[in-house]
């Protein structure tokens, strides 16, 4: 590499759980919206999704894919892959094959929205969550999430919903991935149980943090005993405003949660808890999402994952950290101070198929287009045609 690079750290071999990675940079989950229509609700990965997953995998470099629906009622958002029929199994086999094919590492991100939908996007069902609070403004077709309420999970439905996780989690194995990530932020179901603001329950599943904490923790421990603790890692944003999330003391309640997942039993202990940087929001900059939670929280000092990841040190659970983290010197330095095992990136793995190879030698990044984020016309504008660095 020639003379010692600040981005040097991102470079050290990692052993996450089973993962044994070459490199610290992860590829983050991001939704894109490029699967196939089969059926209402049911849309499967397709040859450009195995060529865009092929494309960003490196020897030994960790990919955690978009977010995917554990079963059909799970969230009906368009041009969005399950993992809850054989035809997405095979179709997530051939992606999987293609990143396994350069000898990288692969993570099925199983999701469930919760409120975050609407009747319309279900076939008509009812749309759940911890409890009938509905998010504000419209849904992704343009109807009002406040006039269809959510319907609070009777405590059968959220045993349903455990098994649900460890069944998507067998079938994600099914389709070659080496592993999944449960999504439990950014103001999906399991957030929606978690968060303060949105849980109102009076049950075993609402009130205390110990109780808010129950769904997740049954989660992990479902997984975990159906395909491996060490194949097993979770999405938590304690500070994200997504989805009309405001919790009263992220510090406290997320380390309440990370102290129960540090002390798990070793056959349920997650290989990883990965967290989303305080300063990062979908809607407000950095300086206002900092001002915005110092105010609401009362907390004094600048809010931070530090001591998320200490706790979690301290339990032997590794630690990923996410948000908008530039090619700078602060991008090593998180890794090199031990503030994260590993960093992931999204928007610039979406702008740049080759970037583990573009910060390895300091290369020119391409800049990523935002209105293709979700969809474009065609399928491969902003998703598959971005070009490769000439010296990478």
């Amino acid at each position: 590499m020639g003379s010692l690079s600040p981005l040097d750290p991102l470079f050290q071999p990692l052993r996450l759980g089973a993962f044994a990675l070459n490199h610290r940079i992860v590829q983050a989950p991001c939704t894109r919206m490029r699967a196939t229509r089969e059926s209402d609700g049911v849309f499967v990965p397709n040859d450009l999704m195995v060529e865009y997953y092929g494309q960003r995998a490196t020897k030994g470099g960790l990919m955690i894919t978009e977010a995917t629906p554990i079963s059909r009622l799970a969230a009906g958002y368009p041009g969005v892959p399950g993992i809850f029929t054989a035809s997405q199994i095979a179709g997530w086999k051939r992606v999987t094959d293609a990143v396994h094919a350069k000898e990288g590492t692969i993570l099925l991100q199983l999701w469930h929205v919760g409120r975050a939908t609407t009747p319309g996007m279900l076939g008509g069902a009812d749309t759940v969550s911890s409890s009938d609070i509905p998010i504000s403004g419209n849904a992704l077709d343009g109807s009002e999430y406040g006039a269809a309420p959510p319907r609070p999970m009777t405590v059968e439905e959220i045993k349903e919903t455990v098994a649900e996780y460890a069944a998507a989690a067998t079938r994600a194995r099914e389709a070659g991935f080496d592993g999944v990530e449960i999504h439990g932020g950014n103001g999906y179901l399991l957030d929606q149980f978690l968060h303060d603001n949105v849980n109102a329950r009076t049950d075993a599943y609402g009130g205390s943090i110990e109780n808010r904490s129950r769904l997740i923790l049954e989660i992990i421990d479902a997984v975990s005993t159906a395909i491996g603790s060490n194949r097993t890692g979770i999405r938590l944003s304690p500070y994200n405003y997504f989805q009309d999330t405001r919790d009263s003391n992220p510090q406290k309640h997320w380390g309440y949660l990370c102290s129960a997942i540090g002390s798990l039993p070793e056959q349920t202990k997650p290989a990883y808890v990965h967290m989303v940087e305080p300063r990062f929001d979908e809607i407000l900059d950095e300086s206002a999402k900092i001002a915005s939670l110092q105010t609401e929280t009362k907390e004094v000092e600048k809010p931070t994952l530090d001591s998320f990841r200490a706790i979690l040190k301290k339990g032997n659970v590794g630690f990923i950290a996410a948000g908008n983290f530039k090619a700078d010197d602060a991008a090593g330095g998180k890794v090199s101070g031990g503030c994260a095992d590993a960093l992931a990136f999204g928007r610039l793995f979406i702008a740049n198929p080759d970037l583990v190879a573009r910060l390895r030698d300091g290369l020119e990044l391409n800049r990523y287009d935002r209105t293709t984020f979700y969809g474009a016309t065609p399928p491969e504008k902003g998703y598959t045609d971005y070009p490769f660095h000439s010296k990478a």
